[in-house]
C-alpha cells in the first residue's frame, strides 16, 4: 500500500512536503477554531451568570426600535465627562444607550436616570473579575443588541471616523452593510495637554477636545495575532513614557467598537478582540487600506491624578496590578507627556493623512 504522505500528495498534485506542510496546517486551523468555538461558548455563559449581578435602575428598552444603534458602555465615578460623551455619540446618531454603572459615587448614577434614551443598570460587583466589564456588555449585547449595530466604548472614549462631522454614524453602517462588512475597526489615540497633566483649567477640563490637544503621530508598532487573526497595536505617549523598558506591556491601542451584533458573538480581551475571529478582521495585514476609525481616548484630564490614587488601592483595572503599580504612580507624580515632537489634533483628514484611520472605499 503506497505510504499515506505520497498518496495524498498525489491528489493534490503536488510534492509530499508541500502537501503534508498544507494538510497539517489545516489540521492546526481546525484545532484553534474547535478551542476558540468553546471559548466563546464559555463566555457567553459567563455574561448570562454575572449579569445576575446587574440591578435595573432604569430599564427602557423598550423604546429600543429595529433601526436604532445601539451605545453600550461600562463606567464608575465619570460625572464630569458624561455630559460631553452622551452630546457626542447622540450627535453621531446614537439612539439608546445600554448602560453599566460599577458603584459610582459621584453622581454618575443620578444623572445617567435622568436621561430617557439610557437604560441603567448597577452593580458593586468586581470589575476585574467580570473580564473588566466585558461579561457585563456580553450580557446586554446579546439580550438587546442582537441585529442592532452596536457600539462598545469607555467614557473616555470618543469614536470618530472619516467624514464624521458630514455624514451620521447611519450612513457608515449603511455602506458597511453593502459591502457585506459586520465590523468596523479603530485605533485608540491617547490625547494629552501641554504642560502636565494637572495643568488643565477645571473649565476647558469640561470638554475634552479643548484640554486635550497633542498625540503622538508615530511610535506605533503592529503584530499580528494569527490564532485570532488580529492585529495588535502598541505605542503611544504610555508606551514611550510609563512602559518604555517593557514595550510589550504596554497597553493594547486596536479596538473593534462597531459591531452589527449577534447573539452568538461575544467580546473576547475587552473591546480588542471578538469571537468568532473572522470579525477580528477589520485591518488587512498591513492595517492599511481598510476604512477604519479612531476612539480619540481623553484620559488624561486632570482628574487622572486623583483616578490614579483610587485606582492603585482598588486594583480593578489591570489583570497584573503588581506591573501597574509604577505606572499609576507615575502619574501620581503629575507628568508631563507632551515632547516637541508631538502632534497638534486638527481634523480627521490630518489622522487619515498620517495613516492612523483610513476611508478605504468611503470616500
Amino acid at each position: 500500500m503506497p505510504n499515506s504522505r505520497i498518496q495524498l500528495a498525489r491528489l493534490a498534485n503536488l510534492p509530499a512536503n508541500v502537501a503534508t506542510a498544507r494538510a497539517l496546517n489545516a489540521l492546526y486551523q481546525a484545532k484553534i477554531a474547535y478551542r476558540l468555538r468553546w471559548r466563546r461558548k464559555y463566555f457567553l455563559w459567563r455574561a448570562m451568570r454575572k449579569s445576575k449581578s446587574l440591578q435595573p435602575v432604569a430599564q427602557r428598552t423598550h423604546r429600543i426600535t429595529d433601526d436604532m444603534i445601539l451605545g453600550a458602555m461600562v463606567l464608575r465615578n465619570e460625572f464630569q465627562r458624561l455630559p460631553s460623551v452622551l452630546q457626542h455619540y447622540r450627535a453621531l446618531g446614537v439612539g439608546h444607550f445600554l448602560i453599566v454603572d460599577n458603584g459610582s459615587t459621584d453622581g454618575s448614577l443620578e444623572l445617567l436616570r435622568a436621561q430617557t434614551d439610557v437604560s441603567l443598570w448597577q452593580t458593586t460587583a468586581s470589575y476585574r473579575f467580570s473580564r473588566f466589564g466585558m461579561d457585563w456588555i456580553n450580557a446586554l449585547l446579546r439580550r438587546y443588541g442582537h441585529g442592532h449595530w452596536c457600539l462598545t466604548f469607555d467614557a473616555d472614549e470618543l469614536f470618530v471616523y472619516p467624514h464624521w462631522h458630514s455624514r451620521p454614524l447611519s450612513a457608515l453602517t449603511d455602506w458597511l452593510e453593502r459591502g457585506k462588512t459586520d465590523m468596523f475597526g479603530a485605533l485608540m489615540l491617547e490625547l494629552y495637554p501641554i504642560g502636565r497633566l494637572g495643568g488643565v483649567s477645571p473649565h476647558n477640563s469640561f470638554d475634552p477636545l479643548k484640554a486635550l490637544t497633542h498625540f503622538d503621530s508615530g511610535n506605533y508598532s503592529i503584530t499580528y495575532q494569527e490564532k485570532l487573526c488580529a492585529l495588535w497595536v502598541q505605542g503611544g505617549p504610555r508606551a514611550r513614557s510609563f512602559f518604555a523598558d517593557q514595550p510589550r506591556k504596554a497597553p493594547t491601542l486596536n479596538k473593534i467598537p462597531l459591531v452589527k451584533w449577534h447573539k452568538s458573538f461575544a467580546y473576547n480581551s475587552a473591546t480588542h478582540s471578538l469571537l468568532p475571529r473572522r470579525l477580528n478582521k477589520a485591518f488587512n495585514d498591513t492595517g492599511a487600506m481598510a476604512a477604519s476609525g479612531i476612539l480619540l481616548h481623553t484620559k488624561f484630564l486632570p482628574q487622572i491624578i486623583e483616578k490614579s490614587h483610587e485606582e492603585k488601592s482598588r486594583g480593578q483595572h489591570f489583570a497584573n496590578s503588581s506591573l501597574y503599580q509604577s505606572y499609576y504612580d507615575s502619574l501620581i507624580k503629575n507628568p508631563t507627556l507632551w515632547t516637541p515632537y508631538s502632534t497638534r489634533l486638527r481634523s480627521w483628514r490630518q489622522l487619515q493623512q498620517l495613516g492612523l484611520m483610513s476611508a478605504g472605499g468611503w470616500g
